[in-house]
């Protein structure tokens, strides 16, 4: 997370796709907190559990000895997500691109998609095991 955001809440949850709910509670306080414009509370909700689910799935590929750590920052006018997964990692710098026509109709590769296009920035840090999506309060 970038210099001058103050952490205001975090969560841990295992590798579980069931634990996706407490995520989306997260996501609620937050954004009821931060007062957060409700026509942003759709792009926060997808964008979030996006990194989440890929977190789980991809990053700790589901393991149960594996959590997956979300921090919430704050500053004036923005806020961020940094969800963090305990895998490998992965080169996000080679992603392929989800809008080519060899791509449009497979049934996956859009999440990376669509976390940039419903945020202000998504930042990859530590080889890809950490994300951070940084959204606007307006």
């Amino acid at each position: 997370m970038k210099d001058g955001f103050v952490k205001i809440d975090s969560l841990s949850i295992p590798s579980d796709f069931g634990s996706i709910s407490k995520v989306e509670v997260l996501i609620d306080d937050v954004c009821a907190k931060l007062q957060v414009n409700e026509d942003y509370y759709g792009n926060v909700l997808i964008a979030v559990t996006e990194a989440v689910n890929n977190a789980i799935q991809h990053g700790n590929k589901m393991s149960d000895d594996l959590n997956v750590d979300l921090l919430v920052g704050d500053k004036e006018s923005d806020f961020c997500f940094s969800v963090k997964d305990y895998g490998e990692g992965f080169d996000f710098n080679q992603l392929p691109d989800p809008t080519a026509p060899e791509n449009i109709e497979k049934e996956n590769g859009r999440g990376i998609y669509l976390m940039k296009s419903l945020s202000e920035e998504v930042e990859f840090n530590n080889g890809g095991t950490e994300v951070d999506i940084y959204f606007t309060k307006k």
